[in-house]
């Protein structure tokens, strides 16, 4: 199977990490590889300007960069935290085109408005591991076949980003090092900002997490998600969260007790919400086939293909 898939849609070659796992250097092989066939069998015809949709990592921006502008005199990419209800904001990023400069914002109205933008936000308290469970649970929905897009994002400023995981699982030292560089002040600008870039976000599926508290700057943050899961380690933890959650009129779609000592996970209800356990939620370790991760996967699927078809 492959680590990364692009398909041309008239103007848009939309991309994307695939079901196998695989380190840098073996994405940028796949990805090199699979524009030259599509170069060699006339997929890719070239022409003024082609955007790119999708996710896409700093290594294969590289490859798409190089290999592409041989052949487009323009290149803009998709900037999911400025979107539009509707439309999809392309930022412009090469160009020798004299109709386009770099830093140009392009805005494209999406082909189907029916889909259906599920953005859920994973609360609970301090240390509860809501980062490793926000990342297991992104490999977990890309290993679902045809699973609607997704897209995940921190909603604090810890440092703690979608490559702290993948790092920490290296190079656990790095790690930390580059967490405490990256960690901000959780101040109310912030929290603007933040609120700003989940409010433009449309991908089918959205998650993001908030910090470790109840408190003016999270409930603002909060307040653009539609749909939330809640993450604790014990029984009283539950009520403030799903309080909050109530009056800002989240659904609350699964409520998961983290159990750090355990030894397996355990589903114990799906059913008018998803309850469960979820063990050893280590920082750095994929916990993306964990029991509860995966059913939470599923659900998130089935709400946002139920969603799309009941408009």
């Amino acid at each position: 199977m492959s680590t990364y898939e692009i398909k041309l849609q008239g103007d848009i070659l939309k991309v994307g990490f695939g079901s196998t796992l695989a380190t840098g250097d073996r994405i940028v092989r796949d990805v090199a590889a699979k524009l030259d066939e599509m170069i060699t069998q006339g997929e890719l015809p070239g022409g003024s300007l082609i955007k790119i949709n999708g996710r896409v990592s700093v290594l294969v921006s590289q490859v798409l960069g190089d290999k592409l502008g041989k052949l487009y005199d323009a290149i803009a990419l998709l900037d999911p935290k400025i979107g539009k209800p509707g439309i999809d904001i392309y930022v412009v990023t090469i160009s020798r085109h004299p109709n386009y400069q770099v830093g140009d914002i392009l805005d494209v109205v999406r082909e189907s408005n029916s889909e259906a933008n599920l953005k859920v936000v994973l609360c609970g308290f301090a240390n509860t591991g809501k980062t490793c469970f926000r990342d297991g649970l992104k490999q977990a929905l890309l290993q679902i076949s045809n699973a609607p897009e997704s897209y995940f994002m921190s909603g604090c400023p810890d440092g703690d980003g979608s490559w702290y995981s993948e790092t920490a699982r290296r190079d656990p030292d790095l790690a930390a090092q580059l967490k405490a560089q990256y960690k901000a002040r959780f101040t109310a600008e912030f929290a603007k900002l933040k609120a700003q870039e989940v409010r433009g976000i449309n991908t089918p599926i959205f998650v993001f997490d908030i910090g470790g508290r109840i408190s003016d700057e999270n409930r603002l943050i909060m307040a653009e998600a539609n749909h939330t899961v809640i993450l604790v380690k014990d029984e009283a933890e539950i009520a403030p969260w799903r309080q909050l959650c109530e009056s800002l009129n989240l659904q609350v779609i699964a409520i998961i007790f983290s159990d750090f000592l355990g030894n397996e996970d355990v589903i114990e209800s799906e059913s008018p919400i998803l309850r469960g356990r979820v063990h050893r939620l280590q920082r750095g370790e994929d916990v993306s086939q964990r029991l509860t991760v995966q059913a939470l996967a599923r659900l998130l699927v089935g709400l946002s293909i139920s969603e799309v078809l009941g408009r």
